[in-house]
Parts: C-alpha cells; structure tokens; sequence
C-alpha cells in the first residue's frame, strides 16, 4: 500500500477530510439500506455471540495500527513530571465519564423530551457513556504533533491511558448504564474489552518486540508502520457503510436526530478539553505538556466505542447510531480546539518540558 500523503501542517489528507469520508460512507450506506436492503439482511447472517463477524474484521483492522504505536517502554518515565499524567488520568476517568453521562442524559431526557421516544434517547444515552469511557488512545498523537506537544510525554500518556483502560471501562461503562436502567449484558461487554482492546493491544505489543528484534526499531517505525497508514480509516469507512446500511430506514424518518446526538457530544468535548488545559494552566506545567492532556481527553477512542455498541447493543441500535456521530464531529472540533490551544501558548511557561 502506498504511503499515505502528508500535509504541511502535519495531519495525513484522509484525516483531515475524516468528516467528508465519514458523511459520504453514512450517506452510501442509507442509501444502501433503503434501496438494497438484501445486502444487510445477507451480512446480518454472519454473527456469533451478536457480534458481526465482518464488523469485527473490520475493527481490528482499525484498531491493530494504533496499538502498534504504543511502546509500553515508555512507562519508565512516568515519574518524569507527574504532575501531566494526574491531570490525564483524573480528567479521564473521574471526570470524563460521568460528566458525558449528565450532559448527555439532560438533552436526551430533558431538552430533547419531546423529540425523541423515551426508548430511544435510552439507546443514545447509552452510545454517549461508552464514548465518554472511551478516552483517545491513537489520534491524540496527530493532535499533539499539530499543538508541538511532548512526543515522548504525549507516548507515556497514551501507553499509560491503554493500561487503564484494561481495568477501568468496563466496571466505568456497567455502572453508568446501571444507573440509566440499561440493561447490563456483563458477558459481552468484557468479550467486547477483549476482542477489541486485549487482543489487537497484545498482538501490537507482539508484532513491536518481534520485528524490532530482527529489523532494528527503524525499519519498525519509519517502513513497518507507515505500510498500514490508509488502513485504519479505510477499515473505519467500510464499517460506517455497514452500519449505516442497517439504519437506513430509521435515519430516513429521523434525520434530525444526527444533528440533537451531536450537540451534547460537541459541548462535553469543549468542556473536558478546557477543564484539563485550564488544569494545567493552574499547575503551571508547560504548553507541550498541557495541550495533549487536554487533547486526550477531549477526543475518543472511537473504535472501541463503535465495536463494544456494536457487540452489546447491535448494527441497528441506537447506541452504536450515537458512537458513529462522535466519528462524524470528532475531526472538526479537534481541529478546533489545536487553533485554541496554538494561539494560547502565552498562557504557559516559555519553557517546554
């Protein structure tokens, strides 16, 4: 596969148009739905353990790129100026989730009351907690590349939040959706954890030992990985047409509702971003420390949000409808806030860590 294209200003071309990619794949997939219906009642034969076996394929394919980026050497520095990582860990697991989970259910339950059936904002609110305790993991490294963060700093972060993960999501997600009166399908949310987490993190830890031991970490970084540069959003686009494919009908009759799911999404974004940069701020911790704490937690890990959906909730539902729009907005309002954080550098010490 060819190396993807770089952009001057450091994001590859697909990234950038992310949202024009993800707006034409639901569009090719509701028309797909509505006018060819026969294709997802052909993939909805594929399943096991109501997971979709080609959805599946397709995550990892999305997924097992990033974690080979995660170099877990990288944890030996995290007593190097700790006082990041707090903020990062705090803001993402204490604060993140829950705060999704209330701005969430105060539009789905209250603004939106007389919008939305009662059964579906339950499906909605329940797509927004698995995105809130779904903290980035890969495309936090684009936007502290575009804000000069710490690359090796920003590496202990990510390394750091995939471990947490591992612990936290599950008991984080159960209790969320408890308390929504969602039903729990405890089972399938820990094989969700372990198809879509475990599996493609130690497959990625596995590849990065192997191939550096007998190719040099160079060839690893610079030749092995870029070899995969198109295949996540590639894999993230066929997946988006299948889902679609299988809303069709319901986004036909409800397209307003794309629009509702994204407002709250939007404002948790802004608001978690400024509660770990102002954080910062307030701990006097350098810019290229404190942009990509604030960029971690205010961007997703999608994938994960979409696959555990997927595999708890189903193609149809509208849990996997409200992960898909955190794709949708994800782009444009992190770009937005990298134009934030660059032009509030003067907030910060002058010296970087």
């Amino acid at each position: 596969m060819a190396r993807e294209k770089k952009s001057s200003a450091g994001i590859g071309f697909f990234e950038r148009f992310l949202t024009l990619w993800v707006l034409l794949c639901m569009a090719a997939g509701v028309l797909i739905g509505v006018y060819l219906p026969q294709i997802p009642q052909f993939l909805s034969r594929f399943e096991y353990a109501n997971v979709s076996i080609p959805v599946a394929i397709l995550i990892w394919l999305m997924i097992y790129p990033m974690m080979l980026k995660i170099d877990f050497h990288s944890i030996k520095q995290v007593g190097q100026n700790p006082r990041g990582l707090v903020i990062t860990w705090v803001t993402n697991w204490l604060i993140k989730p829950f705060t999704m989970y209330a701005i969430a259910m105060f539009f789905f339950y209250v603004v939106y009351q007389a919008l939305i059936p009662r059964d579906l904002a339950r499906q909605y609110l329940a797509g927004a907690v698995l995105l809130g305790a779904a903290p980035c993991t890969a495309m936090v490294f684009v936007w502290s590349h575009l804000t000069k963060g710490n690359p090796a700093y920003t590496l202990v972060q990510v390394a750091t939040n995939d471990l947490i993960i591992l612990v936290a999501f599950v008991p984080i997600v159960g209790l969320l959706l408890g308390i929504s009166g969602i039903s729990i399908p405890w089972m399938t949310l820990f094989l969700s954890v372990v198809l879509f987490v475990v599996i493609p993190l130690g497959a990625g830890w596995l590849s990065r030992m192997f191939i550096t031991k007998h190719r040099g970490l160079d060839y690893f970084e610079n030749t092995f990985i870029p070899k995969f540069s198109n295949v996540t959003i590639t894999g993230l686009l066929l997946t988006l047409i299948i889902i679609f494919s299988f809303q069709g009908k319901t986004i036909v009759d409800n397209p307003l509702n794309i629009v509702l799911i994204a407002i709250p999404l939007v404002i948790q974004t802004f608001f978690i971003f400024f509660v770990a940069y102002l954080w910062a701020r307030a701990w006097k911790l350098p810019h290229n420390v404190a942009a990509p704490a604030g960029m971690i937690g205010a961007s997703n890990f999608f994938e994960l949000a979409v696959a555990v959906a997927i595999s708890v909730f189903g193609l149809s539902s509208g849990a996997t409808i409200a992960t898909v729009v955190g794709v949708l907005v994800e782009v444009p309002v992190m770009l937005t806030l990298v134009k934030i954080a660059n032009r509030t550098k003067s907030w910060f010490p002058g010296k970087n860590a």
